[in-house]
This record gives structure tokens, C-alpha cells and sequence, in this order.
């Protein structure tokens, strides 16, 4: 799973989306810069935290439904409703995502992302518009063709928002907040609480899984 992070002023956001980068993300690759010092640093703090994060974890994973439960019970989640448009935005990023991801002979030539090589406007429209015609493609796809389950949880602070998105059928759990600067302690605290309660398995551990480094990472931070 890929990890997006996301500053705004006065605010913050983190989201957390299954395959790749997310559907419509567009990277212009530049000139690669010899790290400082610093970078490195940093570097190797953040590697450091991992590993100790690594060694902290015990098994005890919990199931989906489960997780909902203890959103409800603790922190008072509401369901976010299926025609908001809020959720049929996300609805969409997700179903495309996943498709890509795990089904992409669905989407024919479209799944195949254009190498671009140049930065010049040609290019990036041509880029932009293959992306806008896989959009549309993936919507297309009848959810017979491809099943969803997918839910939006939220639960409210005194000053900011915390989301849990769920696409049951495929294992996604993702999350997104804000808020004021101040409660960013509190929604992390939170985020990092019902992935703690999400879990691992021991086989997890043992074979290093995905749900395991995804649990890492949520960890540090």
C-alpha cells in the first residue's frame, strides 16, 4: 500500500490507499540532488524508529467488523452515508485503485501509465488526458464486474475530523484527518489506536506482510 501525505495550512491529512499511487497522482521526475547531511540523518533516525516499531509489535489481529465495533464503542464513529458526495469522490479513487491494482486487464491499454520522459506541455497533456480516459473507463466497470464493499467512518473531535475508510472484499483500510495544529496530537493518537487494534497476525510477523509494514509505518509516525 501506498502512503500520501498531505500538508494544509493550519491542517493536516493522511491517507493511506491500497496499490499504487493513487489513481490520479502525476510524479515529473527532476534532476537527482546528492542528499546533505541532514537528509541523512534524518534518514537513519527514521530507519531506527522503524525497526524498533518492528520489534514492538505482538500478534493480535482483529477482523474488520470487529474494528467497527470499536470505533463506535470508543470514539463514537458515525457512518458516513453512501450518496454524500464526499464518499462517492472517494468511492470512485478507490474502486479505480484497486483495479489497477489487482484486475487491470479490465481497463485494457488504459492501465498501462505513459513513461513521461519530458516536461514539456505536450507531453503532460497527452499524460492527463490518459489519465482522465482510465478515470472514466474504471468507473464504467459494472460493479458485477468488479464487487465493492466499501464504508467511510468518522469520528469528530472537539476541533478536527478523523476518517477510516474500509473496502472489506479487498482488505483496505485507510485513514485521513484534520484539524487545528493543537489536536493533531490527539487525531494521530487515534489513528495509531485502531490500527493497533486492527493487528497482525503471528503469521504476519513472521512472513513480514504488507499489513505488517503497513502497521509499522502507521507507527512511526
Amino acid at each position: 500500500m501506498a502512503r500520501v501525505f498531505k500538508k494544509r495550512k493550519n491542517a493536516s491529512a493522511i491517507s493511506v490507499i491500497g496499490g499504487a499511487d493513487g489513481p490520479t497522482s502525476i510524479f515529473i521526475a527532476g534532476k537527482s540532488k546528492k542528499k546533505s547531511l541532514i537528509e541523512k540523518i534524518r534518514r537513519r533516525s527514521y530507519l531506527r524508529k522503524k525497526k524498533k516499531a518492528a520489534a514492538s509489535i505482538r500478534a493480535g489481529a482483529h477482523t474488520f467488523e470487529e474494528v467497527v465495533l470499536y470505533l463506535k464503542k470508543k470514539y463514537g464513529a458515525v457512518e458516513k452515508p453512501k450518496d454524500s458526495v464526499s464518499y462517492q469522490e472517494e468511492y470512485k479513487c478507490v474502486k479505480e485503485s484497486l483495479i489497477l491494482r489487482y484486475q487491470p486487464e479490465l481497463l485494457g491499454e488504459l492501465a498501462v501509465v505513459l513513461d513521461l520522459k519530458g516536461r514539456n506541455k505536450a507531453s503532460i497533456q497527452e499524460l492527463l488526458r490518459q489519465t482522465e480516459a482510465r478515470s472514466k473507463a474504471a468507473q464504467a466497470i459494472s460493479d458485477k464486474e468488479f464487487p465493492l464493499d466499501f464504508h467511510i467512518y468518522r469520528v469528530s473531535t472537539k476541533t478536527g475530523t478523523i476518517e477510516f475508510s474500509m473496502e472489506r472484499r479487498w482488505g483496505l483500510i485507510s485513514c485521513s484527518y484534520s484539524g487545528k495544529k493543537e489536536e493533531m496530537k490527539k487525531l494521530k493518537a487515534i489513528y495509531k489506536d485502531v490500527y493497533l487494534y486492527y493487528g497482525v497476525s503471528e503469521e504476519d510477523i513472521r512472513n513480514q506482510t504488507e499489513r505488517f509494514q503497513e502497521l509499522v509505518n502507521v507507527l512511526v509516525i
